[in-house]
């Protein structure tokens, strides 16, 4: 994002910069007066790195490459002071990356329009997250802090030819870093506001000439932002995760190499409650003035949350022309939350829930390269589990109603069989036209249990309680196989060495499923026989997959001798069959009393997501100041138009003009000032670095349906930060400062204002101002 800078010399010489290379870029500010002889004095010591980047599954120039794709370096991300993946949100244009609702891990991504935040199973995200090249089936665990990371690229529009199911907005990936070929050992210390307190120790070594093993451990440490201020002790978005990396490399000859990396994570922060907004029904109890704290009452299970998984890939050079690639891996987590729905110290709405998920995966690709060609096959297999548990106390209702300790308990469990085979074939068709042809066909298997019962005495066996159950109101397994092509094309003209056209063909589609909050006995008696039939009943809790088709139109260039680059895309998509998924209070008795909630899941609607993006950097001056120093601007511009054409609602009627798109602004900006320059420190010779941010965010809603309590206004977020780098490589420090404004601004809710006697209407927030700063230092041979 920093540096995209390249100059073209035909269709294979576009050289994105990265930030390290560019502080060597010489000459004056770009303006139509820009003089050739000026361009031909840029330093060809700046074009010698390239960014590389993996969208296509073919390595390749960042420029090159026919597909919207944001690519932010390892050290870039350390000169903004990315905490974890959801800062992408900032520097990526019409994406939305939030921690979901009542979790600290868990992942809410959405892509022009497309995502998902209900991480119950069954449902899928609309955007796939890669650690490496394996695809994370479930959003726990999702939100991956940023440390030892090679690079990560935002891929948006639909990949379903390349990525497959359920990146139908687009993709994340998240690269580590491969190992060297000398020692190194680095250490990074942070410390700043809310006594945030994080520490990073990695290294690798060579073992022999082809084998070497590296590994990292991290401890991510803060207090909370607020309290609970009814439960001592709890401490209200507070941060304490503990996570390790390894990996081992071994070039087992020439032509074949093998890669085995781990990974694990424990987090045990505290609790994340919600912030009411509304004063209790039958308390009222006030609305606090901190929108940190929170009075819930809920602390059974313990917040815990762990996740592991390793991944063994193996690479054969066949030719110089085929490569062979496998991607083996095992993944699992398992997350014990204590979600308290009207954050009230009342056991009314408290929700303890388990969530326990564990994947098999593998994918073979075989590629090739040519003079003039390039392909890639391949062929991909999962074998997932997702399950839940949770607890709905309604002990308040229950007393109302002579049921101590109501309790609506559901079990959901979705077993996933999925395999794919694809192929992508790309031609010069001239020296100056491109065209891509590829296809991918997948089929999923989902066999889902829902079991929902009415219980009473407290809290179920597995979170510690003997609640007994009255009655069972859903008693569900079904199977059911989705089946897909997604094909793609696309084409690119490149007339000159300065400018990059295409056009882009692309579709995806996210399985179906069974509603695993779905209740059966609420199932509709569809053909009026006065009978719920059990294919009736089948029907009601199956949703079908929803598909997205897009057209893309793109722009790529590298102007004024290699001193600015931009890209600008508009982009066409046709959303068909759209899930929507839901949870309404439900009377189960008749009493006039919502005394729990269900799940409606339906394909109720189509839409049109159309929209542009505009992308870019430039040099703006060098010598500014001081000799060798140079100032930057890059940006990122995002509009959308989104607008539902149908929407079916449960009682049948189309409020299409009713509904808008979840988590998606109309316009988001990102605006990056960086100005380097050398600077001596303690008789050692360096570079510093200043960065200003501003990241703008336009009105959105929390749900399709808008709501005064949850939708957010329009917010700007600045950050500031000063980096400065030995130029030996040894030392970096750096202070960084996050929403220097302090800008309050709501990314996550429940809005349940009928169900229980408290009701719930609660909202999340985005982190406050922070700052902090951060000492590393890296020894090497």
């Amino acid at each position: 994002m920093l540096i995209r800078n390249q100059s073209f010399a035909g269709r294979n010489a576009l050289r994105p910069l990265t930030w390290l290379t560019a502080l060597s870029v010489l000459g004056a500010a770009p303006g139509a007066a820009f003089a050739q002889d000026q361009a031909n004095e840029v330093s060809e010591a700046a074009f010698l790195e390239e960014v590389i980047v993996t969208a296509t599954r073919r390595e390749e120039s960042l420029l090159e490459v026919p597909v919207s794709i944001t690519a932010l370096t390892g050290a870039e991300l350390d000169l903004f002071g990315a905490i974890d993946i959801t800062y992408l949100s900032q520097q990526s244009p019409n994406t939305t990356l939030e921690i979901s609702r009542g979790t600290n891990t868990t992942l809410t991504a959405f892509m022009r329009g497309v995502g998902q935040q209900d991480p119950v199973p069954g449902f899928e995200s609309g955007v796939g997250i890669y650690l490496d090249d394996v695809y994370l089936n479930r959003p726990q665990a999702a939100v991956l802090d940023i440390y030892d990371v090679e690079r990560v690229e935002v891929l948006r529009g639909p990949q379903g030819t390349l990525y497959g199911r359920n990146t139908i907005g687009g993709a994340i990936k998240y690269v580590t870093k491969r190992l060297g070929d000398t020692p190194e050992l680095k250490t990074r210390l942070s410390y700043g506001t809310d006594n945030l307190l994080d520490l990073v120790v990695s290294g690798s070594a060579p073992v022999s000439d082809s084998f070497r093993i590296g590994g990292s451990i991290a401890s991510f440490n803060r207090d909370g932002f607020g309290d609970n201020l009814y439960l001592d002790g709890i401490e209200n978005y507070q941060k304490e995760v503990l996570a390790a990396r390894f990996s081992a490399e071994w070039d087992v000859t020439d032509d074949f190499f093998l890669r085995l990396t781990a990974d694990w994570v424990q987090d045990d922060s505290d609790p994340r409650q919600g912030h009411r907004l509304t004063e209790g029904n039958l308390s009222g109890a006030p609305i606090l003035d901190d929108v940190f704290d929170t009075r819930a009452g809920l602390n059974n299970p313990i917040q815990s949350v762990e996740a592991k998984g390793w991944a063994l890939v193996a690479e054969w050079q066949v030719n110089d022309m085929v490569q062979v690639k496998n991607v083996f891996s095992m993944r699992d987590d398992e997350s014990w939350t204590p979600i308290d729905f009207d954050s009230l110290p009342e056991a009314d709405l408290d929700v303890p829930a388990i969530y326990e998920n564990d994947q098999t995966s593998n994918e073979l690709q075989v590629l090739f390269n040519s003079d003039g060609w390039s392909a890639i096959t391949g062929l991909y297999y999962l074998d997932a589990n997702a399950s839940t548990e949770f607890d709905v106390i309604l002990g308040t209702t229950g007393a109302v109603l002579g049921l101590p300790g109501l309790n609506a308990f559901t079990l959901g469990d979705v077993d996933t069989s999925s395999w794919a085979a694809y192929a992508d074939f790309s031609i010069d068709l001239s020296a100056t036209w491109r065209l891509s042809l590829g296809g991918r066909y997948t089929e999923d298997e989902r066999t889902s249990r829902v079991l929902r019962q009415t219980k009473i005495g407290g809290t179920s066996p597995v979170f510690g309680g003997d609640a007994i159950p009255i009655a069972t109101t859903s008693d569900f397994l079904g199977s059911e196989t989705f089946s897909k092509f997604t094909p793609r094309a696309s084409v690119s003209f490149t007339p000159n060495d300065v400018h990059m056209f295409y056009a882009t063909y692309s579709e995806g589609f996210k399985s179906g499923s069974f509603d695993p909050r779905g209740l059966t006995t609420a199932a509709p008696d569809l053909d009026g026989d006065g009978v719920v039939s059990e294919q009736e009943v089948f029907d009601f809790m199956k949703f079908d997959p929803e598909e997205v088709k897009g057209l893309e139109f793109g722009w790529k260039a590298t102007l004024f001798g290699g001193r600015m680059t931009s890209s600008f895309a508009i982009f066409l998509n046709d959303y068909e069959d759209v899930q929507i998924p839901g949870s309404i209070g439900f009377d189960s008795d008749g009493d006039g009393l919502d005394d729990s909630f269900i799940g409606i899941t339906t394909n109720a609607a189509d839409a049109d997501i159309n929209g542009a993006e505009w992308e870019g950097d430039a040099i703006l001056a060098n010598d500014l100041g001081v000799d060798g120093s140079d100032l930057r601007l890059s940006w990122a511009i995002g509009y959308i138009d989104a607008k539902f054409n149908t929407y079916i609602d449960a009682f049948g009627n189309d409020v299409a003009d009713e509904r808008v798109f979840q988590n998606t602004p109309e316009w988001t900006a990102t605006a990056n000032l960086i100005y380097n320059m050398p600077v001596n420190w303690f008789s050692r010779g360096g570079n510093l670095a200043l960065l200003t941010t501003l990241a703008y965010r336009d009105d959105h809603s929390q749900f399709e349906a808008p709501n005064p309590f949850l939708d957010q206004d329009a917010y700007t977020l600045w950050d500031v930060s000063a980096v400065w780098t030995e130029d030996s490589g040894h030392w970096q420090v750096g202070i960084h400062g996050k929403n220097l404004t302090d800008e309050e601004y709501k990314v996550a809710g429940y809005f349940f204002p009928t169900l229980g006697l408290e009701s719930s209407i609660t909202a999340f927030y985005g982190n406050p101002r922070q700052i902090w700063a951060t000492v590393e230092y890296r020894w090497f041979d």
